[in-house]
């Protein structure tokens, strides 16, 4: 599995609102490391003209490796490496998929109708159709609240490096489909949704194609379009997730920010059955 974090640092870079990077975006054959690198083919500032990994490479100057302490990488090759091994961060992130929940079909398998329909977008390169970073603790937070009422649906769409570049447009059909759907079959059902990094990107593209009033209240998690409104649902239903030094929705440089979000699955929870009505 590519490591979700490198390819959350490429949509960052592909929709952070800085001049020099807002209009880029990754080639079809690209992916990892390689794909981090097309995103940051110019990077940098002032006289210097350092391009490519090396300037990113230069924006991250030292980062610890092994555990004797007697030696240090730097740059981007220290990045790579804090993704490889038993004790990477990949390995973390694999560990944390939690094998009973990544998916969820409540929707497309026929559940029986409930107060509140949840549907949840996962980030890129996340297992199943929730992922593990938050959408299941988000789930499970709103069965607690409103006593197993919930009926919950992850959307399968290519959550994958490369689709980053399209900008929410492979998810967002399939996210507005679900909505339609569920809405017809059970009418009196609330709707909300929620979308994590480039399940964000996909939650506004969805948003886009649905009328005021289908859905009552949204949470997004590290949303690379952050400072864009979400469309047809009242400001005050919608709450966004931005830990400090996140690198896709603040342009900071603490990659383990974007990973941290499971804390605040019970608030957003909270948010989303108070945005429903049903608290």
């Amino acid at each position: 599995m590519k490591t979700t974090t490198i390819l959350c640092l490429a949509a960052g870079a592909l929709a952070a609102p800085t001049r020099t990077i807002e209009n880029r975006q990754l080639g079809g054959s690209s992916s990892g490391l390689g794909a981090l690198e097309s995103a940051f083919s110019s990077l940098g500032s002032g006289s210097s003209t350092s391009g490519g990994l090396g300037a990113l490479s230069s924006l991250i100057p030292s980062f610890g490796s092994g555990s004797t302490g007697s030696s240090t990488s730097s740059g981007l090759d220290a990045l790579e490496s804090a993704f490889s091994g038993s004790s990477g961060l990949g390995s973390v992130l694999k560990s944390r998929a939690y094998s009973s929940s990544i998916t969820a079909n409540g929707i497309t398998d026929g559940d029986a109708c409930q107060e509140l329909t949840f549907i949840f977008a996962r980030g890129s390169d996340e297992l199943g159709n929730m992922g593990s970073v938050v959408g299941p603790e988000v789930a499970t937070q709103l069965n607690s609240l409103l006593d197993d009422k919930v009926v919950v649906q992850g959307v399968t769409y290519d959550a994958t490096a490369e689709s980053n570049a399209e900008m929410g447009a492979n998810g967002g059909p399939v996210m507005a489909k679900l909505v339609t759907t569920v809405l017809a079959k059970c009418p009196n059902t609330k709707v909300v949704l929620s979308g994590y990094s480039q399940g964000s990107m996909v939650l506004h593209n969805a948003m886009s194609r649905l009328s005021s009033g289908d859905v009552a209240g949204a949470v997004l998690f590290g949303d690379p379009f952050k400072a864009q409104a979400v469309s047809n649902i009242a400001a005050a239903n919608v709450k966004e997730f931005c830990a400090t030094g996140d690198p896709v929705c603040e342009n900071g440089f603490n990659v383990m920010a974007h990973l941290s979000y499971g804390s605040d699955a019970s608030a957003a929870a909270t948010f989303l059955v108070k945005a429903a009505g049903l608290s």
